[in-house]
């Protein structure tokens, strides 16, 4: 199958492209849509400018696009205007996005933008228990950065690096305040570092929290380098 990735560089997504790899499906190409305000409905905030230095880590043809607006319909039709174009030179059959499919309201409408060209459109792991791929991919050595937050009991998040060191700590949090440990439904928005299917990987060396409010708050990447894995990370 010939799929397109919706692509944040979050965790779901990056797991999502990990999905796709495992069974055998022709990744031709990621969509990332970088919003210019930080109320939209489908697409993430923060960091995901930096997913063009993702996507030549995995060598995967992508394409960027910006986003003016924040309602749902108006969003996915510039998802369905992306794979419309390139349905001329790159078809495919379906577009995936990350997630167990919790998030209702980005899932249906970019189902409903895609259905009039045929093309599918499902959560990499659907029906799964989020709390346990997260946990999956913590395990598998994904470094997992915090973006962005909007909860009660995450601004200390905000920032932070997700390892198996500290993961049980977010957990216990999570059930504190009563987030999501997966953060679906807008708790927090991430960005992975590295992982193993990163043949390099990325280092943030300075970065600045912007505070909204007491609960939500993102992060904006003043300095970031692609490394090879075998360089140390300064601490």
């Amino acid at each position: 199958m010939k799929v397109a990735i919706m692509y944040s560089g979050g965790k779901d997504s990056t797991f999502a492209i990990e999905s796709a790899k495992e069974k055998g499906w022709d990744i031709q190409y990621l969509i990332s849509i970088k919003p210019n305000r930080t109320d939209c409905y489908l697409f993430h905030y923060a960091t995901v400018e930096h997913t063009k230095d993702l996507a030549k880590i995995l060598k995967i043809p992508h394409v960027l696009e910006k986003c003016k607006v924040a309602d749902p319909v108006k969003e996915a039709q510039i998802v369905k205007k992306i794979v419309e174009k390139r349905q001329k030179t790159d078809p495919v059959n379906a577009v995936v996005l990350g997630g167990t499919g919790l998030q209702e309201t980005q899932l249906s409408s970019v189902q409903n933008a895609l259905r009039p060209l045929g093309i599918e459109v499902f959560a990499a792991h659907a029906g799964e228990e989020h709390d346990l791929v997260m946990e999956k991919m913590v395990d598998k050595g994904y470094e997992i950065m915090i973006t962005q937050v909007a909860s009660d009991g995450l601004m200390r998040w905000l920032g932070k690096t997700l390892t198996k060191e500290n993961f049980k700590e977010l957990k216990e949090d999570s059930v504190n305040f009563k987030f999501h440990i997966g953060f679906e439904g807008g708790y927090a928005d991430t960005l992975v570092l590295d992982g193993p299917i990163f043949d390099e990987r990325l280092q943030v060396e300075k970065f600045e929290k912007v505070v909204e409010d007491e609960y939500c708050g993102h992060v904006k990447i003043k300095k970031l380098r692609v490394l090879d894995k075998e360089v140390k990370v300064r601490n």
